[in-house]
């Protein structure tokens, strides 16, 4: 499991590293065609900063070589804003005292059908709240016999399961798992999750071990930005996505870098990520893996996404709704965070295709369950 691995690894030497970094150690980076974790850190530390432009360079050549002028669009489904977390951070925290909404099956197929009339999205995650009592792998399964007419490709943003429910799941048409670390700091994680499942560090981490042994099709990973120190929480990320590659060789993967929003919590970040540091990140994170998914959330802002699509990222949601029934009404339901760019999917996709690129839709049929 990689929490073994990550024993091994320091904390506060590998934040030494980054800092100690010089500008050799980033042009012999730049001049690698394979890196390793160590020339990562050298990409993303302070030393880095003067290459921007021929990062920004690499990265996009190497998002077009592997992935061409597209970018894949998806959107959130909130099925359920219940749970058991008292993350401190969160908008679903369950100290907010606001109405906990869960939706039903004919609640559920509304939202696909307001979906459906937003765009032609056949890319749906499928987010609830960590509450297995309201939302657990029965009411999970239902969801996904449910969306299934409606969608060809299903991901879940859900409470960590274990591999026999992941293995199930696969079986009524998931296709990916996305699961935020949130942080990799294993004496402060608690601070932010004091009680509740998400407090328990190994059994999340471990959870990508789960996805994979479950022969999960898809992986997604991600820190929150704005609990530690930047810099070094995705080094943390990029041990663990070389470990998971190479013990999971036959799943896809892909990282998301979401800067911490606004939320009922009223929680405010320890640390702030600048665009230049967020632009950073995502360039060193394609010269570091060509291969790896780059998503960018409603979390960010219209124009700075916009900016970005070209140099590095792959994936986008449009239209995005945080709160349970979102999309068929307007209800009076507690929503994870506030979304940055809120403009129609069809704005979005008229941005792409003027900036020369293509939406992609579909990447992925029933046919292939």
């Amino acid at each position: 499991m990689f929490s073994d691995v990550l024993e091994k690894i320091s904390w506060e030497e590998t934040t030494r590293q980054i800092a100690a970094k010089t500008d050799a150690d980033v042009v012999r980076a730049l001049n690698k065609e394979r890196l390793d974790v160590d020339d990562f850190m050298a990409l993303i530390s302070p030393a880095a900063e003067p290459h921007l432009e021929e990062m920004a360079r690499l990265s996009m050549r190497y998002t077009q070589e592997r992935f061409g002028k597209t970018i894949s669009m998806y959107i959130p489904l909130y099925l359920s804003n219940a749970c058991t977390n008292f993350c401190v951070y969160c908008g679903f925290n369950h100290n907010n005292k606001f109405a906990r909404t869960t939706l039903d099956d004919a609640q559920i197929k509304a939202e696909c059908e307001a979906i459906r009339k937003l765009g032609p999205f056949e890319n749906l995650l499928i987010v609830t709240g960590e509450h297995p009592a309201v939302a657990g792998v029965d009411y999970l399964e239902n969801a996904l016999h449910i969306v299934r007419p409606y969608f060809n490709n299903l991901s879940i943003e859900v409470m960590p399961l274990k591999a026999d429910d992941y293995y199930r799941l696969t079986k009524s048409g998931l296709n990916g798992v996305v699961c935020f670390q949130e942080t990799y700091h294993k004496d402060n994680y608690k601070l932010y999750h004091p009680k509740g499942m998400k407090s328990i560090f190994e059994w999340r981490l471990n959870g990508y071990d789960r996805m994979g042994q479950a022969g999960v099709h898809k992986i997604g990973m991600g820190v929150l930005i704005g609990l530690e120190d930047w810099r070094t929480d995705v080094t943390m990320m990029a041990h663990h996505l070389r470990y998971l590659q190479k013990h999971y060789w036959q799943t896809r993967y892909s990282v998301n870098f979401p800067r911490m929003r606004p939320s009922e919590s009223g929680f405010q970040p320890n640390v702030t990520m600048t665009d230049k540091e967020l632009a950073q990140l995502t360039f060193a994170f394609r010269i570091f893996d060509h291969d790896v998914d780059i998503s960018y959330s409603t979390r960010e802002n219209p124009k700075f996404r916009a900016n970005m699509m070209k140099l590095g990222v792959t994936s986008m949601s449009a239209g995005s709704k945080t709160d349970p029934g979102g999309y068929a009404s307007a209800p009076d339901s507690l929503e994870q965070f506030h979304v940055s760019d809120e403009r129609s999917p069809q704005a979005v996709t008229e941005e792409i295709r003027a900036l020369g690129y293509e939406p992609v839709w579909k990447d992925w049929d029933k046919i292939f369950d």
